[in-house]
């Protein structure tokens, strides 16, 4: 049977203080309350720039042990570089569990990118 989990794309976004968050919950708080919700939730920091080990392993030390990241393939793959030269990008990064892959405003409805 799949593992079906209900998330959300990131969690630092400031209009949800107060609606979402609790009211005065400190930034550094935020990952661990939205993962106390939450199952799963997407790093769309991957999509901007390679992040730091100390900073996958701060994440994860805020998310329960089952916790599951679903980490988002940089820009340099998915919109800058034709998906077909990518293999450099891609061989430096890895993840172990769901990773999404952005379509580009720009493709055509029905091209094939992968």
């Amino acid at each position: 049977m799949a593992d079906v989990r209900i998330g959300i794309s990131g969690w630092t976004y400031k209009p949800w203080r107060g609606p979402f968050y609790p009211a005065g919950l400190a930034y550094e708080k935020e990952l661990s309350c939205a993962a106390s919700i939450f199952r799963s939730i997407e790093i769309n920091g991957t999509f901007y720039s390679m992040q730091r080990c100390e900073s996958f392993a701060r994440w994860a030390d805020a998310t329960p042990d089952d916790f599951v990241f679903a980490v988002k393939r940089p820009r340099c793959v998915t919109h800058m570089l034709p998906l077909t030269n990518a293999e450099a990008p891609l061989g430096n990064f890895s993840a172990s569990g769901p990773l999404r892959l952005g379509r580009p405003p720009f493709a055509a409805a029905g091209t094939t990118i992968v």
